[in-house]
């Protein structure tokens, strides 16, 4: 098995403007709606953030092809939604998630969201998820996977971070990022595959 992992282009901050209401932030959205770029919005800050490229879309589509396995092996009804937008006027949030499922036929939003994180800095990820009542959210930062699952209700949500996935009751997530962080995607996918039938 190959041990290494996938190369990362050096981090890289995004544009934050500022003080806009959300009028504005939906009139400056559609002047900015370009390929390379994805803007999220929170609390009237405005985040520009420029797309990394290959590595990001190499881990992205690892993710997702792994956990998309595993829906199907765990007979799931699922929907996968991609980087559907998320958004909330009344919130002042919006977001776009690199990957999102709906793990259950009828669902209003994802009950799922991932992140994978070439940049630094930025607006508080888990705070306009929060705003967005995503139940789980996992983030993919540097080689490490990291979990979280919202807690509470109306007022009082926050998200704990988890040791294993609550929406998807027994995936092996040191099995996942051993797969996730393989340089061969078919070795990872074989790899993945084969755990799962044993």
């Amino acid at each position: 098995m190959t041990t290494a992992t996938i190369a990362a282009p050096p981090k890289e901050a995004p544009l934050l403007f500022e003080g806009l209401t959300w009028r504005e932030f939906k009139a400056v959205e559609q002047l900015l709606d370009r390929p390379g770029y994805r803007l999220s919005f929170l609390d009237g800050v405005l985040e520009i953030r420029r797309m990394p490229g290959e590595p990001h879309e190499t881990v992205k589509k690892r993710i997702a092809a792994l956990v998309e396995l595993y829906l199907l092996m765990a007979g799931f009804d699922f929907t996968p939604t991609g980087s559907m937008t998320l958004e909330s006027e009344a919130g002042a949030v919006k977001r776009e998630a690199d990957e999102s499922y709906k793990l259950a036929p009828g669902r209003v939003r994802p009950d799922l969201v991932i992140e994978v994180i070439f940049t630094s800095g930025g607006i508080n990820k888990l705070e306009t998820y929060k705003r967005l009542k995503i139940p789980e959210v996992w983030f993919w930062e540097d080689g490490v996977l990291e979990v979280y699952h919202l807690r509470g209700e109306g007022e009082t949500l926050e998200y704990e971070r988890i040791s294993s996935s609550e929406e998807l009751k027994g995936i092996d997530l040191d099995l996942v990022l051993r797969c996730i962080n393989l340089v061969n995607h078919v070795e990872a996918i074989k790899t993945f595959q084969q755990a799962l039938q044993k």
